[in-house]
């Protein structure tokens, strides 16, 4: 039997949605800890012409070993309540990732 996911954690057809909390202008990058439904997710970056969100998408790209074009900000481009689409890996694979 397998466990259930995280609620920061979706299947959206062939792709998996993850539900993050960002927090620009961090000291340093940092993925987690779990903030409520969502997984924290620290930038350095400012939240200025879209650079949290890329910074954003880099990190998570570099933690779950895929390339920046398996992401997406599909929800909340301007917003610290962002959901990312992640395409060529499971949730079980993407929370394993994140969470390792």
């Amino acid at each position: 039997m397998t466990e259930p996911l995280p609620p920061w954690l979706r299947h959206s057809g062939a792709d998996v949605t993850l539900d993050v909390l960002v927090a620009p202008r961090a000291s340093r990058p940092k993925v987690g800890p779990v903030h409520g439904d969502r997984l924290k997710v620290a930038v350095t970056s400012p939240p200025v012409d879209g650079e949290a969100n890329a910074a954003v998408l880099e990190l998570l790209a570099d933690r779950l070993d895929l390339s920046r074009s398996a992401l997406e900000v599909s929800a909340g481009a301007s917003s610290r309540r962002k959901t990312i689409r992640i395409r060529g890996l499971s949730a079980a694979q993407v929370q394993e990732r994140l969470l390792r």
